[in-house]
């Protein structure tokens, strides 16, 4: 939650300082560049200390770092206390998920994790409306002082269930854990896939908004209605992804959310009426956590006895992938158009799913 809160909090942080709503922009960068690249160190960390040990740490440490973003005395003070919890939260989720890698059998796994995201996707559902609330009323230190206090409450808990430290403590610790990874072939093209399902999904997904603003001219209460129904599509996942993948099988469950979302895609921005959006969003959530939840049920896999490692750099090449895609699609956009661009990301992610369909190794 503490990631996307402050979308809607922005106007009153720029007010509040006196600066532009582009220019108090900075807090969301200074909080996801530090997010995706401290991956790479909590990854080994989670293998060496064990992974519920490290994730209570680090998120005791985004509690304090949060609470602190209360007191800043400027925008420049918020954006480095931003920065530090977007660095500590980048050992939240992936360790998360390779604990579930440790802890639950692969034929159970996808479900597992879907359970787990259903905090996840709960969290972007309301983040908006709860920081649009404290907008309203407290301000926006009242929430970093409520995202601070529940998650040091959260640090504790963990911490209490954390237990001992794995039995290799302290055996092959740093980047050359990464680098054993890359020599993998399998694990290697895992970590491709991940990069270019950054590139073409998430960086589509992320200008979705923009296209309703600029092509139906709809006011931001209807556009963030119509982006939420991704939301909706992704909850049903969370509550599905056992049931899919017992009566689909991996293979055809990627090749199947693959195939959903290249088409989509292309239609997203083909329809005439903005109303059906809402239905093409929601099968996007869908189709996008079939095509990707494989991927990341794969990465506790990549490397059995680094998991944590393996999961990390899995994300790292997913957020370093986004942040390039958005930037390829934005200069897309404005030199073709948004129907030539989306068509050209919908034949990508037509490719990416054939390749992955017919090479990556399921089970």
């Amino acid at each position: 939650m503490g990631i996307r809160a402050t979308d809607a909090l922005l106007p009153v942080i720029a007010e509040d300082f006196i600066v532009s709503v582009p220019a108090a922009g900075i807090i969301v960068t200074a909080f996801t560049l530090p997010y995706g690249l401290l991956q790479l160190v909590f990854g080994p960390l989670g293998d060496r200390f064990g992974k519920l040990r490290v994730v209570s740490i680090a998120l005791g440490l985004y509690a304090l770092a949060t609470l602190a973003c209360a007191a800043a005395g400027s925008l420049p003070q918020l954006v480095v206390l931003r920065a530090f919890a977007g660095g500590f939260a980048g050992g939240l989720m992936p360790l998360s998920v390779a604990y579930i890698g440790d802890a639950v059998p692969y034929t159970e796994r996808q479900a597992a994790i879907g359970r787990y995201l259903t905090g996840v996707v709960m969290a972007q559902l309301f983040s908006g409306p709860v920081g649009g609330v404290f907008g309203d009323t407290l301000g926006w230190r009242g929430l970093f002082i409520l995202l601070g206090g529940l998650s040091l409450a959260g640090a504790v808990a963990i911490a209490r269930r954390a237990g001992p430290a794995p039995e290799t403590a302290g055996a092959g610790f740093g980047m050359q854990k990464f680098i054993l990874l890359f020599r993998r072939p399998a694990s290697r093209l895992l970590m491709l896939g991940g990069f270019f399902d950054g590139v073409l999904l998430f960086g589509a997904f992320s200008f979705v908004g923009g296209y309703l603003r600029d092509s139906f001219g709809l006011p931001y209460t209807q556009v963030g209605l119509v982006v939420a129904a991704f939301g909706a599509g992704t909850l049903l996942y969370t509550r599905v992804a056992g049931w899919l993948v017992r009566n689909l099988g991996e293979r055809r469950m990627l090749a199947t959310g693959g195939a959903l979302q290249a088409i989509l895609l292309v239609a997203l921005v083909r329809i005439p009426d903005w109303r059906f959006l809402f239905l093409v969003q929601a099968v996007m959530g869908l189709a996008f956590f079939m095509f990707h939840g494989v991927l990341q049920a794969r990465s506790t896999e990549a490397m059995p006895e680094a998991r944590a490692t393996a999961v990390s750099g899995f994300s790292m090449m997913m957020f370093t992938g986004q942040a390039l895609g958005a930037l390829a699609l934005a200069t897309a956009v404005t030199h073709l158009g948004w129907q030539a661009s989306y068509a050209a990301w919908g034949a990508g992610v037509a490719v990416l799913t054939l390749v992955l369909a017919t090479r990556l190794r399921f089970r």
